[in-house]
């Protein structure tokens, strides 16, 4: 079901169940974190999330789930939610591949991974009118935050899911790509950001989840700004990044 492949200090973490959506169940789930842990262990700079088949991921299998005695509790609040904790906190840049159905848990993917370039086949909204369920694993703050209140809110109560176009668009990913360049572009941003100054990137990626979690003013993150640049000073890359530019040649960051 999950695939991981590593080269050149980039993971490749693979969604392998295309005859059911890439649905994820709780073993997937269970696989997908270990993913994740054996890609931290190995120390990548990057990695990427993507999927096989016509999705990439349709949410929670619930081709065998009985509503009647359903512990939504332990598979989202148990599950779900710290792998999606996990994912946001990996130590590296994260990119994932977003195309065709990109729904509920597989929303939940996206939201939990640094940058999303997005297939224009993509498929992204709130499906659940049709099952009596609601929109989870971080879909309300998600497009309340970058789409308003009353866009939400009909999207949630018609069912319309958005284009890879419209939900670039409308702030909620990183770029909208043709189906069929959208896997290499993503495998060359992964690639990229490998090489780069990876203390310098995950100041950045702790700065902006502060922002947002914390909801800092401006003056304040200011002075964390100022706090994690005076710390990145005692870093090799930072003082390679200075010896390049001064010696007019591009620098050769190792991630340290």
């Amino acid at each position: 079901m999950i695939d991981l492949t590593i080269a050149d200090d980039v993971a490749t973490v693979v969604l392998n169940a295309p005859a059911r959506l890439n649905a994820l169940d709780e073993q997937a789930l269970a696989e997908l974190g270990a993913a994740y842990d054996a890609a931290e262990s190995a120390g990548v700079r990057a990695l990427v999330l993507r999927s096989e088949g016509r999705a990439f991921c349709a949410g929670r299998d619930i081709s065998g789930v009985d509503p009647r005695d359903d512990d939504v509790i332990g598979y989202l609040g148990g599950r779900v939610t710290p792998l999606l904790q996990r994912m946001s906190r990996f130590p590296a840049p994260t990119f994932a591949v977003a195309h065709g159905a990109c729904l509920g848990v597989g929303l939940g993917l996206l939201i939990a991974t640094d940058v999303v370039y997005v297939a224009e086949s993509a498929k992204i909204g709130s499906p659940f009118a049709a099952l009596g369920a609601t929109l989870d694993s971080g879909g309300h703050a998600l497009f309340l935050d970058r789409l308003g209140a009353h866009k939400t809110l009909d999207l949630i109560y018609t069912g319309r899911l958005m284009s890879g176009t419209e939900a670039v668009q409308s702030g909620l990913f990183s770029r909208v790509l043709p189906d069929d360049e959208v896997v290499q572009a993503t495998a060359d941003a992964a690639s990229r950001a490998a090489r780069g100054a990876t203390a310098a990137f995950l100041a950045s990626k702790s700065l902006v989840a502060r922002i947002r979690d914390e909801r800092l003013a401006l003056w304040d993150a200011v002075g964390i700004e100022n706090a994690a640049q005076a710390a990145l000073c005692d870093t090799d890359d930072y003082r390679e990044g200075f010896a390049a530019f001064q010696q007019k040649r591009t620098p050769e960051f190792r991630g340290r």
